[in-house]
């Protein structure tokens, strides 16, 4: 009777007991089979179809429901062990829950006096960390007190000795006192508000001051100024001489007494120079009449010397404006006398033997910082050399005329005329000299002068010896030359006149090649600035013609 109810209790269950696809998919992870029955998804007709998949196979019916019938009653055994050992979980289940909850009690309890522990230790930390917080903070207060009054100390007797110093002139002992003064003096910037502090300032700045005013009027009794402005350029040789005495006076007396970064000897000189080319200006420009081409340049060339002396003691740090530095000079073609070397030979006449050699301003930063006031007197330069071309052409007019034209047969038979050489070496020693005077406007002029004797050597030495034919009694000129005439009308020359007409042809196209050149090489010694000025086209022209 007992297994007869469990088995109609268990058809109840089972009508009533729907799992979600969850649980099922859990339970199947727990305790996975294979066996058909424990599948959710289980379906009777196709479980007996695989039982009895034939007809044959019905004959083993009973054997196949013996079985079926053995694993329900072990089922029936496992459910109902299942069901009458569940009679005593609650009873265990409540004894256990309570021996959890004096478990947690008594956790509870511990806990609280862990925490009641840890605010105490907290407490007892915060109070020894306050104690030693205030011994810090004394102690940190007690240090700057102590620095302090130490700096104090160091700055009232250093400003006392610094102005008794100073009244006996100890300008060595000073230069490091004074120094130290001021560093310790930097730590009170904070307490100037204290009268004792700004009292202590105060006779600091004062002592600079006066230190200051008292130098420089040492200095300017130790150099005395009596002979610095020379009257004029030939005594120019005394104001360089002078400098020099005081420069080397000055190193031996009152070199060391400054710091070495502070070039007071280069800065010494350099205001020298400003002073000087002040001055020289001032005086070339009431004396403009007196001034001549060989005093000129004399005081030019003494100049440049002395600059070129500055240059080899200083560095030029001193300097705020270095002129900029030239292009490099381009070789130019043999054929004409500018290609040869220039620093190496002797440009001028021989009254210009004295001619100043101008340092280059890449080479030397003082280029300039004297010199620069003789550039608007150099018209006097200028005007000499238009006087020299002018009475070099006439030259070559007398010259061509006492010598005769070329003859035929001879060497200088048809050959380029001596005297074009002549020229264009002339003109590229004008050109050197003017260069290492000044790269700016007298250039320009100098260029004028090329321009002019190059057009009355076209028209004088060429055009003006061209020989007159019979039929042309007003000149031969080259146009009518090459005119092909008929008859008697044909122009008859001599062999000599042929080879003077060969000579002129011959003169006219290297001065048309050498003017080219001349042109290129004033270009390279002008200023950027000024190359668009330079302009032989015209005369070019007037060769080619």
């Amino acid at each position: 009777m007992m297994e007869e109810e469990e088995f109609e209790f268990a058809e109840d269950l089972e009508s009533i007991l729907h799992l979600t696809p969850e649980v099922q998919l859990a339970i199947e992870q727990v305790f996975p089979s294979e066996d058909p029955l424990d599948r959710a998804e289980f379906n009777a007709v196709e479980y007996i179809n695989t039982l009895f998949p034939t007809e044959q196979s019905l004959a083993n019916i009973d054997d196949v429901v013996n079985k079926i019938r053995l694993k329900i009653r072990r089922l029936d055994d496992d459910i109902r062990t299942v069901v009458r050992g569940q009679t005593n979980v609650g009873q265990d289940g409540r004894q256990a829950l309570e021996e959890a909850q004096i478990a947690i009690q008594l956790l509870f309890g511990k806990i609280k006096d862990i925490k009641d522990k840890a605010e105490k230790s907290e407490q007892m930390v915060k109070e020894i960390t306050r104690d030693i917080k205030q011994l810090d903070h004394a102690k940190r207060h007690l240090t700057t007190s102590i620095t302090t009054l130490n700096h104090l100390h160091m700055l009232a007797g250093g400003v006392d000795s610094l102005e008794a110093m100073t009244r006996k002139r100890q300008y060595g002992e000073v230069a490091n006192l004074l120094q130290g003064v001021v560093n310790v003096l930097e730590h009170f910037h904070k307490y100037m508000g204290i009268p004792q502090i700004r009292q202590l300032s105060e006779r600091v700045k004062a002592a600079q001051s006066e230190l200051g005013t008292q130098i420089l009027a040492d200095f300017e009794e130790a150099f005395p100024s009596q002979g610095s402005k020379v009257a004029w350029l030939d005594k120019i040789d005394r104001r360089y001489a002078w400098i020099k005495r005081q420069l080397v006076d000055y190193e031996e007396k009152y070199g060391r007494m400054f710091p070495e970064e502070w070039c007071m000897t280069e800065r010494i000189a350099v205001e020298f120079c400003h002073i000087t080319r002040v001055e020289l200006a001032k005086v070339m420009r009431t004396r403009a009449k007196e001034i001549e081409v060989k005093l000129l340049l004399f005081a030019i060339q003494r100049t440049t010397n002395f600059e070129g002396l500055l240059a080899k003691r200083f560095t030029g740090c001193t300097l705020t404006d270095i002129p900029g530095q030239k292009r490099p000079e381009s070789p130019l073609d043999p054929t004409n006398p500018f290609l040869e070397d220039e620093p190496g030979e002797d440009v001028g006449t021989e009254k210009d033997a004295d001619l100043p050699r101008k340092p280059k301003a890449p080479d030397n930063p003082f280029h300039g910082i004297v010199s620069k006031c003789f550039e608007p007197h150099l018209y006097v330069y200028i005007e000499s050399q238009d006087k020299n071309l002018g009475e070099l052409i006439d030259r070559f007019v007398a010259d061509f005329r006492a010598q005769g034209p070329p003859k035929a047969g001879t060497e200088e038979g048809g050959a380029v005329l001596p005297s074009c050489a002549d020229l264009f070496v002339y003109y590229k020693k004008c050109m050197v000299q003017c260069s290492q005077l000044s790269t700016g406007e007298p250039m320009i002029a100098l260029t004028t002068i090329f321009q002019k004797f190059l057009r009355e050597y076209a028209w004088k030495i060429l055009s003006g010896n061209l020989p007159k034919s019979s039929s042309n009694s007003g000149g031969l000129t080259i146009t009518s030359l090459l005119k092909e005439k008929e008859g008697s009308e044909v122009a008859k020359f001599t062999v000599d006149e042929l080879c003077l007409i060969c000579s002129i042809l011959s003169t006219a196209e290297y001065c048309l090649a050498t003017t080219q050149q001349l042109e290129e090489k004033l270009k390279e010694k002008v200023d950027k600035v000024l190359v668009e000025r330079i302009n032989l086209t015209g005369e070019m022209d007037t060769f080619s013609t």
